[in-house]
């Protein structure tokens, strides 16, 4: 049926397919006969992972920039993930970079986006969240920065979306590494990462995760991951998008922007197994970028990852990626990580 359905999507430009995609999946969790339904077409076997103080129904996400405002997450949550990320939001309103600005690489399985974080702000995803949590969901926020806020009042605006979400989020992510916000990738330099991170720690009422790029060089990845531990910060969620291009085929490989999907499988499992061999277990590890088969689950566990989530696989293959990879898990139940 997906294959069906993603030839119509297919047809329509990438923002629009995606926001009709949303309001389907807001039906589907705002109607609890229809979600039930959907939920058991979907279900898949308990494998539950013990981390950052949170129950995982299984070691499989969606990552942010799926739902950015928290319109279908409940729907989301009926697919089979253990764990829904929300965002990025930011503190205020912003359009984002104009349009068109999400490219499909269809011979490449890939994603382009330039979004630049648009959304409708913190106090439109807060109506969102409030209300009915689904069944066993974790729920976590990615926070960023507004395009006009300057760098060095960076802690103000994290700080304050901290507040915001702490009584709604089972978790945060900080967003220091999406390369459409002018600037918001110097977040990630060991100083300004350092300050940034002392600030959110004092308030810290929720497990908070830092978010990083795949286009940091070696000796970056490894003082920022140091940065990371000696905050105490709760995990680290590798990777972002990417700048590179390498390889690409598709028309679009030209387009501005960062490059998810099937490209950036290697380069994110590289970075995955320097960043387990650096912090040796002292810091959990989610896993995102380029997820697509069991297989490719099986590798990122078997590399070093407590969690995984996916964006581009859900786009290309649809939710039976989902359970597949949902199946999967090193860690027996009473296990802990973290």
């Amino acid at each position: 049926m997906y294959a069906r359905l993603r030839l119509w999507f297919f047809r329509l430009d990438p923002e629009r397919a995606h926001a009709l995609t949303l309001k389907l999946l807001h039906w589907v969790g705002a109607l609890p006969p229809l979600g039930v339904q959907i939920e058991r077409a979907f279900a898949a076997s308990a494998n539950p992972v013990e981390v950052f103080g949170l129950h995982f129904p299984n070691s499989v996400g969606l990552a942010a920039g799926y739902d950015k405002d928290g319109l279908a997450w409940r729907g989301l949550a009926r697919l089979g993930f253990g764990h829904i990320e929300v965002g990025t939001v930011t503190l205020r309103p912003q359009f984002g970079n104009p349009r068109p600005r999400l490219f499909r690489l269809v011979e490449d399985e890939a994603l382009i986006n330039r979004l630049g974080f648009p959304g409708r702000g913190a106090a439109f995803v807060v109506r969102q969240l409030q209300g009915r949590r689904p069944r066993g969901v974790v729920l976590g926020v990615n926070v960023g920065l507004n395009k006009d806020t300057p760098l060095d009042r960076a802690a103000e605006d994290y700080s304050e979306l901290q507040r915001i979400f702490n009584p709604l989020a089972d978790y945060l992510a900080v967003n220091v590494s999406s390369p459409n916000t002018a600037g918001l990738r110097e977040l990630q330099e060991q100083r300004r990462l350092a300050d940034l991170l002392s600030a959110l720690m004092i308030n810290r009422a929720r497990p908070i995760l830092v978010k990083l790029s795949p286009d940091l060089e070696n000796s970056d990845l490894a003082a920022a991951l140091d940065v990371l531990l000696s905050a105490g910060v709760d995990g680290v969620i590798l990777t972002n998008t990417t700048v590179r291009r390498d390889g690409l085929v598709s028309g679009n490989k030209t387009e501005a922007g960062g490059l998810s999907g099937r490209p950036l499988a290697d380069l994110s499992l590289a970075m995955l197994e320097r960043a387990a061999r650096h912090v040796g277990g002292r810091l959990p590890i989610i896993s995102v970028g380029g997820i697509f088969t069991k297989e490719d689950g099986k590798r990122r566990l078997a590399s070093g990852a407590t969690l995984i989530q996916v964006y581009s696989g859900l786009v290309f293959r649809g939710p039976k990626v989902i359970r597949e990879l949902a199946n999967l898990s090193l860690l027996k139940p009473s296990e802990t990580v973290g």
